[in-house]
């Protein structure tokens, strides 16, 4: 028995395929084939049932996987340890970013941390916060960037950046500022898709209800730019992470608008779920974001008195 083997039966668990499995190993189906049936006969196990399609593991096999799960989880806790005593930054990290977060944070954060830590490998996948959540407490992510607080016990939240929620949009008769987010509740105001994150958000903090914006037309972005482009031919109003702004064109900005204090803001955190946490990797990176992000942003200059949480 050796590691290659057990990452090998992992793979074919998680993938319910020894050619996917094979393909995601970096070796030929007939390697991993070999390999694994060389272990179940040492075992004296079938681990899976290849009659199936998917492949699907047996009840005995459930059990084999969950101790090689563990299994590797030390080996990578021991490599981690490894790394820490040498006092470098290295080794590889799985990471998950809601889309609202990835399109306008990432090209701000990758060059300064690809150059800071060079030796570290960064996986990046953009993904739905549930899916951050469940993929989390699997062990196939080691940590989420998302919009907090989640409300998970089992998961561990560090709060990178507040990230104030602007207006955009013309509302007829609007001064240069809002007084409140309550104070557009009555106005036509687009969502993105039901179920995103900043959506729920905003429908809490504006106290909107669930009126169409038109009786012959129901539609639910899945991006700002969708979203911004039904705004501009339709008129009314929406809500936009400052990040986001920060990337508008000129004639663009010009329909953007604050609101007054306490400004309504997003908490965007690092998640992560303890027994699987590469904590010195996640403290490097985090930090690392916090020195490049809190500067360009509003919120760095403001009390916690003067900022409103929007709430998921």
């Amino acid at each position: 028995m050796n590691l290659q083997q057990l990452e090998y039966i992992v793979a074919v668990d998680k993938l319910n395929s020894f050619s996917k499995a094979a393909e995601a190993c970096y070796v030929t189906q007939a390697t991993l084939s070999t390999m694994v049936r060389k272990l179940e006969s040492e075992l004296e196990i079938v681990l899976f049932d290849r009659k199936t399609n998917p492949v699907i593991t047996t009840e005995c096999g459930r059990d084999i996987i969950d101790q090689a799960q563990k299994v590797l989880m030390h080996i990578n806790r021991l490599r981690q340890v490894a790394s820490e005593v040498r006092g470098v930054i290295e080794g590889e990290l799985n990471i998950g970013v809601i889309p609202t977060i990835a399109s306008n944070l990432l090209h701000r954060i990758l060059p300064g941390l690809m150059e800071a830590y060079p030796l570290l490998k960064l996986n990046i996948r953009e993904i739905t916060t549930q899916n951050i959540i469940e993929q989390l407490k699997q062990g196939e992510l080691d940590v989420g960037l998302a919009s907090t607080p989640l409300g998970e016990a089992q998961l561990e939240e560090d709060i990178l950046y507040y990230e104030k929620l602007l207006v955009y949009g013309d509302a007829p008769g609007a001064d240069t500022r809002f007084m409140t987010p309550k104070d557009i509740a009555d106005e036509k105001v687009w969502l993105l898709e039901e179920g995103n994150c900043l959506t729920d958000q905003v429908i809490n903090i504006c106290a909107l209800n669930s009126k169409k914006m038109n009786s012959n037309l129901n539609f639910s972005p899945n991006s700002f730019d969708s979203l911004l482009n039904i705004v501009d031919s339709l008129n009314g109003l929406t809500l936009i992470p400052e990040l986001y702004c920060m990337d508008l064109p000129a004639e663009r900005k010009e329909k953007v608008r604050d609101f007054t204090s306490p400004y309504p803001v997003r908490e965007i955190s690092l998640v992560y779920f303890r027994p699987y946490a590469k904590l010195r990797l996640i403290d490097a990176v985090s930090n690392q974001i916090k020195q490049l992000v809190e500067p360009m942003l509003q919120t760095s200059h403001l009390k916690n008195n003067e900022m409103r949480i929007a709430k998921l």
